[in-house]
């Protein structure tokens, strides 16, 4: 709070502004945290959205979204809830394989981000239809490349989740106010079996 010493003083009133002390604080970004859904057909390709919503518009992701941080919601049933609101099939928290954990560091200079990547081992069937959030279209691992995708995705994301499928890794993304981001792995369990079984079964 700016404030200026001194009394003021007319035949209608008489203002009185005290002092006090103008500090410039650093702006605190919010803290949200999010899941991502990496779901598979039977031929292995996967499933990425096209976002109508921000952040990322415009851009092919995984599907998600953020934790009912007020109720308490886990991130397993936040992600069991988000498959059935986004790709409209129920699946228990037995489903999911927990492939990563990321956190971002002033993402976009909006926002710290927690994110859950989570594989949904039920292969889906066929595409799901157009939702509020977005298209959905699957792609083979190899076109991935081409495709208008996240920056934190293309950098080190993507060939985290590849390189750890069926197994765990965290990581941490500072992402600098000049567009470069700075990396740290802080966990790695790779799994010799580069695929999530399915349990043999399929929806949608």
């Amino acid at each position: 709070m700016l404030a200026i010493c001194r009394a003021v003083t007319t035949e209608f009133y008489t203002l009185d502004i005290c002092p006090s002390e103008f500090k410039i604080r650093a702006m605190v970004l919010p803290y949200k945290v999010a899941t991502l859904l990496y779901c598979f057909n039977e031929r292995d390709d996967v499933l990425l959205l096209e976002r109508a919503q921000e952040p990322n518009r415009g851009f092919w992701s995984p599907c998600g979204g953020k934790l009912k941080m007020d109720i308490g919601e886990s991130p397993y049933v936040c992600a069991c809830r988000e498959a059935e609101e986004e790709l409209g099939i129920k699946v228990r928290t037995v489903d999911l394989h927990l492939t990563g954990l990321v956190s971002e560091h002033g993402y976009q200079g909006q926002t710290h981000w927690l994110m859950f990547l989570f594989e949904i081992k039920v292969r889906l069937k066929t595409l799901p239809p157009v939702h509020a959030e977005g298209r959905f279209q699957f792609f083979t691992r190899e076109t991935l490349a081409s495709l208008k995708i996240p920056q934190t995705d293309r950098e080190q994301i993507w060939p985290w989740f590849w390189q750890h499928r069926g197994g765990f890794f965290a990581a941490h993304c500072h992402c600098h106010p000049d567009g470069h981001n700075e990396w740290t792995r802080e966990e790695s369990i790779i799994n010799s079996k580069s695929e999530i079984p399915s349990h043999g079964r399929t929806d949608h």
